[in-house]
């Protein structure tokens, strides 16, 4: 296990399409320990592959307080949503700053476990922000594209 670098806001790749994983393999297998690692380190509550510079479709999220509660989705694509919550949101890809930003309040995705077997998250709250969030890394995509007011630094408050 290892503790990868986290690319930051401007790393071309954050705006790359990942591919999908077909197998489990050892690569991939340590791949997915050290995105844990990794994103336990940065005190973080999600981390996709491309964060780490690896164009596939992984993601892992805890939002668990203890952090002991690790969900691994492989190919994970949201199948349904509901609700609206507006509030703040960061990444580890920009680190120091928030921004507003306004996402379903209820997600229900559809996903490979690490067994490459079929499994379903729902969760709403913070783990419906998380899960969106970290899914649209593999599309390419930051969250700062779909903040209200744009950044601000983590020491401010933003008005809601």
């Amino acid at each position: 296990m290892a503790l990868r670098t986290i690319r930051l806001m401007g790393d071309e790749i954050l705006t790359k399409q990942c591919r999908p994983v077909k197998e489990m393999t050892p690569r991939i297998e340590t791949l997915i320990e050290d995105m844990l690692d990794t994103m336990y380190d940065a005190q973080g509550v999600g981390l996709a592959a491309p964060q780490v510079g690896i164009l596939r479709q992984i993601v892992v999220i805890d939002v668990s307080p203890e952090g002991d509660d690790p969900i691994v989705l492989i190919n994970p694509e949201i199948i349904e949503t509901s609700g609206e919550q507006t509030g703040q949101e960061g990444c580890l890809s920009v680190p120091g700053k928030v921004g507003i930003v306004t996402r379903a309040n209820y997600a229900k995705v559809k996903a490979l476990d690490e067994n490459m077997e079929e499994i379903i998250v729902e969760g709403e709250e913070l783990l419906a922000r998380a899960l969106q969030h970290e899914i649209d890394h593999l599309a390419g995509q930051l969250y700062v594209s779909k903040t209200k007011d744009g950044l601000h630094d983590l020491s401010e408050e933003p008005e809601e």
